[in-house]
């Protein structure tokens, strides 16, 4: 099994009510990516966050009206990305995930992408820059960018065309990417129908709308919509770049959209501990199939798996005290999460999320890891999760490493 760490880097107060400004938390970051360097975890995966998630809470509609700080301070992957690499020495870096609808679009991130790449090529580093890119979670960090409805019709479509608009964007994205020099007249065209709705009632809304203002005897069966990204014939540059230093990794679950991003190149899948293993091994066979031929045979290690962990190994506790610790602290970071996300307390969700979670001390971690995960799994380990005591966010991935993880593949060897 291979393991990975996920730094969220996110400013917001923890189970004690502690909350660090910026450059504390960048400081935190930096030590704690060090520590993973030289404890040998493959890739160090960032979040990635667009515009003020406490700003958002003033709007008409806000997303997370409870949370306190933000959700992330990494808004620009690419620059944090090179400042990680040059402070490390043998892990490699990703993003998860990248929002491709922001920040500029499809466009944008395809120049940043190679030009990423290149610059680290021309510093002598060949470790793998990983871009996860997906279209983002919260909406109000795409309406800024222009991804808002133009018209009725895209309102009443709205959300469903919001998801079409991702599969657009990545395409061009990843056609740019490969060197090629096209214009939006080649991109795929989005035709929404009944199978792109939830419900009967939300694609009948929808034809009603396009009846009316395109002036249609009967609702259509079809609604075709304009091209989002509109351009004559462009390409990125640079383009001589050694693209073998990318790798790409899908965040979402839908899969005809795993399928469609591979016949441009090789893309991975990013899944959640939360998803449930029959999701997960349908993947891994649709993948096994859809992978573009470039990226070679499709294996198990290429869809990371996210896992809260919340591990003790302190010194001068007993094994028994050191489960006990564990536990409690899951218990209270995971309380302090859904207050913030929700507002509300609901103990089955906390519940559930600590079922989710590997928590213990290093024998009930590996035991835990073991009974839940495929030995050729992939694993992100998340030990920032509402967490800012960085020195023990430090000795808890090392432990991992030095204790967890021989326990967890001594069956290899």
């Amino acid at each position: 099994m291979e393991f990975d760490v996920f730094f969220s880097i996110s400013q917001t107060p923890d189970s004690t009510g502690y909350c660090p400004d910026e450059q504390t938390m960048l400081a935190n970051y930096l030590e704690q990516l060090e520590v993973a360097d030289e404890a040998g975890y493959g890739v160090a995966w960032l979040a990635q966050a667009h515009l003020s998630t406490e700003t958002q809470k003033m709007n008409e509609q806000p997303v997370i009206p409870h949370w306190e700080g933000e959700v992330g301070l990494c808004t620009d992957f690419f620059q944090l990305s090179q400042l990680s690499f040059h402070r490390t020495k043998r892990i490699e870096v990703g993003s998860a995930v990248l929002s491709i609808l922001a920040n500029g679009g499809p466009v944008a991130t395809a120049e940043r992408i190679g030009n990423s790449c290149a610059l680290r090529a021309a510093n002598g580093d060949d470790r793998r820059l990983h871009v996860g890119f997906s279209a983002g979670r919260f909406q109000f960090m795409a309406s800024p960018y222009g991804v808002v409805p133009r018209d009725a019709i895209e309102e009443a479509a709205w959300p469903a065309l919001r998801g079409q608009i991702f599969w657009e964007a990545a395409e061009i994205m990843l056609r740019l990417v490969n060197g090629e020099a096209f214009s939006s007249d080649t991109v795929r065209k989005t035709v929404l129908t009944r199978d792109n709705f939830r419900s009967d009632e939300d694609w009948e809304a929808v034809q009603q709308t396009a009846q009316e203002v395109r002036g249609l005897g009967e609702p259509p069966e079809e609604v075709e919509i304009d091209n989002r990204y509109w351009f004559e014939d462009i390409k990125c540059i640079p383009q001589d770049w050694d693209r073998s230093l990318l790798n790409l990794v899908l965040g979402s679950h839908e899969p005809a959209l795993q399928v469609e991003v591979n016949k441009w190149r090789p893309v991975q899948v990013f899944n959640l501990s939360i998803t449930q293993p029959e999701i997960i091994e349908a993947t891994h066979e649709r993948m096994a199939e859809a992978y573009h031929s470039d990226g070679g045979e499709w294996q198990r290690n290429m869809m990371p798996r996210t896992v809260m962990v919340f591990l003790n190994d302190e010194p001068g506790l007993t094994p028994e005290e050191r489960s006990a610790a564990a536990h409690e602290d899951s218990q209270a970071t995971l309380v302090s999460y859904w207050r913030a996300l929700e507002g509300t307390l609901d103990p089955a969700k906390v519940e559930k999320a600590s079922h989710n979670a590997v928590i213990g001390n290093a024998e009930e971690v590996a035991a835990q890891i073991s009974e839940r995960f495929h030995p050729q799994d992939r694993l992100m380990l998340w030990f920032d999760f509402f967490r800012h005591d960085s020195a023990r966010v430090c000795r808890d991935m090392a432990a991992f490493m030095e204790k967890v993880a021989p326990l967890v593949n001594r069956g290899d060897e």
